[in-house]
């Protein structure tokens, strides 16, 4: 009877990962990042800058900036979310900084203010 090689058991990588980004979202905390509630007196723009500036310091802008600043938001703009999220699960895992700000801006700043930077902007 041939004896069989023990093969070391791997350890789940997915268990590190999730232990790795929940201490990058604890970190992310600490710097008391915004929160948006999707009111008109609110600054979309000022939120996403505030929360990209952070993620920019901590160097996890590329892995993880989406969802956490998806973490910062609350009532109609969590709703806002949600109902991406549950009509795009295919598009979540690629969702990169740039898309998200752009719908993010274009459902919370008005359309007139938009028109307005682009002109100063030109």
């Amino acid at each position: 009877m041939a004896i069989q090689p023990v093969v070391p058991v791997q350890p789940v990588v997915w268990a590190t990962t999730f232990e790795e980004e929940q201490l990058r979202l604890a970190r992310f905390k600490k710097y008391d990042p915004p929160t948006f509630i999707g009111l008109a007196s609110e600054s979309a723009q000022g939120f996403l800058e505030e929360c990209h500036c952070i993620l920019h310091i901590m160097g996890i802008v590329e892995t993880s900036e989406v969802a956490f600043t998806m973490f910062q938001l609350r009532g109609a703009a969590y709703q806002w979310w949600r109902a991406y999220e549950l009509s795009s699960l295919a598009e979540l895992a690629s969702l990169t900084w740039v898309p998200f700000s752009e719908m993010f801006l274009r459902e919370f700043v008005p359309q007139s203010l938009r028109d307005a930077w682009r002109a100063e902007f030109e």
